[in-house]
């Protein structure tokens, strides 16, 4: 056993939050965290350089994924599954989506619902101030240890599934040698070292949701951070469970590999349809022929490219014995459910959710609390058991040329306008400190944005024609115009002040300099977390701790890895 030292810098508590602060980062916790990265650090670079270089050969080559002959005996052999979940994931039929932590009321009333799981989310619906971070690890800390009055102990209350930041965040608030850390393993570290073992001897957990997760190697990365984990906290393998959101086109070519390399620590894939929709212009955007049509009137679950996506997801999973789930439900039930409009909802998200039911879907997400027991009256109805692991489509043969038809369709302004609404107030709200907002009666989040500000980056750069006035080609000016336009019509019903109407007047900036640059940047995300963030700097706390000293005792095998 050798020893290594790590110098951590880590920036003073959020004001407000000085309890909260010293109750998470504590010595050991720190130590623990430092360790953890010090570990896996230049893998989690590796995976992302990885992640340049394909996008490179795509590139060079006008190359197109495909099932890799390379890991074809893993497809092949039928033998493998993965080991069977614990009791209390074995029915996942409705979770509780964009739950962001730090937003104490909603979390409150996430735990108190019927729900059979919640989304705790540090990625999509989440905006990662230091502030909303450590509020929110310390929120899922005190649910944990039953700290909150009128809300049912940890096994008694909704699985938590935690969804840590994907690997292209990063934390500036904490430096370990000199380098700001990986923001997924600043968020997993800390609740692994402070609920990990409570949580599995409560019998729920730890359980993840794996965003954005491109390669199986990704995937066996996150086995490897696993197994070191449980060995560093004294657990039996296979503890922790994860479900790895399936939310890139390279990733569906992959999906039993990424089951093989997570076999012991697997809870499955889950589909969605706007990370995964926006990952097919930031993969192949530049080219004609993947130009994605207007989303609000051509893309749904029952095109072909992701209803294949659907059925190979399914298909994979139950013949190896893992779950299946679906999507988020993002209409949102009117106030009153007196109202005319409740009706109409309810059926158009019956109508959604039970086409998945009837792929065979073990479970999908719903925003709104309200819509967690028509769902599951929904499965009850429509569904036998717990989960439908027995449902495996027959007669199913998934393409390569499937998953990567495009959909009919064209580009309207309705579409074009909506669009830009979406990204406009999603950067809006994000310079405020938040993830995720309500527009024309659903939840938008940054998986809307994506696909929101991809769309309106490939019809400018493919000179797209609008439907309604085929004279009209969507250009630099036109998109200014309409920004402009849409920035009038969103004031009145956002801003209540001239601090919010300099902030709308910023976001629209950001996302007009998003959608015309030359090259198209991967995560909006990303991008406004490196490349804005002076911007929300009354959010992010700057100032440091002096720099602690860490003596790690590592195994030879870590020292390679430093």
């Amino acid at each position: 056993m050798e020893k290594t030292v790590a110098a951590v810098d880590l920036a003073l508590p959020p004001p407000g939050l000085e309890r909260e602060y010293a109750a998470l980062l504590t010595q050991d916790a720190v130590r623990f965290l430092a360790e953890l990265i010090s570990t896996f650090d230049l893998d989690v670079d590796k995976i992302l350089q990885q992640r340049i270089a394909r996008k490179v050969q795509l590139d060079l080559t006008n190359g197109l994924p495909d099932f890799s002959p390379h890991t074809a005996h893993i497809r092949k052999d039928k033998t493998w599954k993965v080991l069977p979940v614990p009791r209390r994931l074995q029915n996942r039929q409705v979770d509780i989506g964009d739950t962001a932590p730090c937003q104490t009321e909603r979390f409150l009333r996430a735990l108190g619902s019927t729900a059979q799981g919640i989304q705790v989310d540090f990625d999509d619906g989440n905006c990662p101030t230091f502030f909303n971070q450590i509020k929110g690890i310390y929120n899922i800390f005190q649910a944990v240890h039953h700290k909150f009055p009128g809300v049912p102990p940890i096994n008694e209350a909704p699985v938590l599934m935690l969804r840590p930041r994907a690997w292209n965040m990063v934390e500036h608030n904490m430096m370990v040698n000199g380098k700001q850390v990986p923001g997924p393993l600043f968020d997993y570290g800390l609740l692994m070292f402070h609920l990990g073992k409570i949580l599995y001897e409560n019998e729920s957990g730890p359980f993840f949701y794996l965003s954005k997760v491109e390669s199986y190697q990704e995937a066996r990365l996150w086995n490897n951070i696993f197994i070191w984990t449980e060995e560093k906290l004294g657990m039996p393998i296979g503890t922790i469970k994860a479900t790895v959101l399936i939310e890139s086109i390279l990733a569906s070519f992959e999906m039993e590999e990424i089951l093989y390399a997570l076999r012991d620590h697997s809870a499955g894939l889950n589909c969605g349809i706007w990370d995964y929709s926006a990952s097919f212009v930031a993969k192949f955007g530049h080219r004609a022929e993947f130009l994605l049509p207007d989303r609000s009137k051509y893309v749904n679950m029952e095109k072909l490219f992701l209803k294949s996506y659907m059925d190979l997801l399914v298909q994979t999973c139950h013949r190896r014995g893992a779950l299946a789930t679906g999507g988020m439900a993002a209409l949102l039930l009117p106030e009153d459910p007196e109202s005319h409009r409740h009706p109409s909802v309810l059926a158009a998200v019956k109508r959604l959710k039970l086409f998945e039911i009837k792929a065979g879907v073990d479970g999908f997400m719903v925003y709104d609390i309200g819509l967690v027991e028509p769902m599951q009256k929904l499965f009850r109805e429509h569904a036998r058991g717990l989960n439908q692991l027995h449902v495996i489509p027959e007669g199913v043969n998934v393409t390569a040329t499937q998953l990567l038809t495009m959909p009919a369709g064209g580009v309207t302004l309705h579409g074009l306008k909506y669009n830009i609404a979406v990204g406009v107030l999603f950067i809006y709200s994000w310079l405020k400190g938040e993830g995720h907002f309500y527009y024309r009666g659903q939840v938008e989040d940054s998986a809307t944005a994506e696909i929101s500000r991809s769309q309106v980056w490939q019809w400018i750069r493919h000179q797209a024609r609008l439907e309604d006035d085929e004279r009209t080609v969507v250009s630099r000016s036109l998109v200014h115009n309409l920004v402009k336009e849409v920035k009038n019509e969103l004031q009145d019903g956002y801003c209540v002040s001239e601090r919010a109407k300099q902030l709308l007047h910023t976001a629209t900036e950001i996302f007009l300099e998003i959608v015309q640059k030359k090259d198209f940047p991967e995560f909006i995300t990303t991008y406004l977390n490196l490349d804005h963030t002076f911007l929300v700097s009354s959010s992010y706390n700057h100032s440091f701790h002096s720099t602690a000293v860490v003596t790690i005792h590592s195994t030879a095998q870590t020292k390679s890895r430093l």
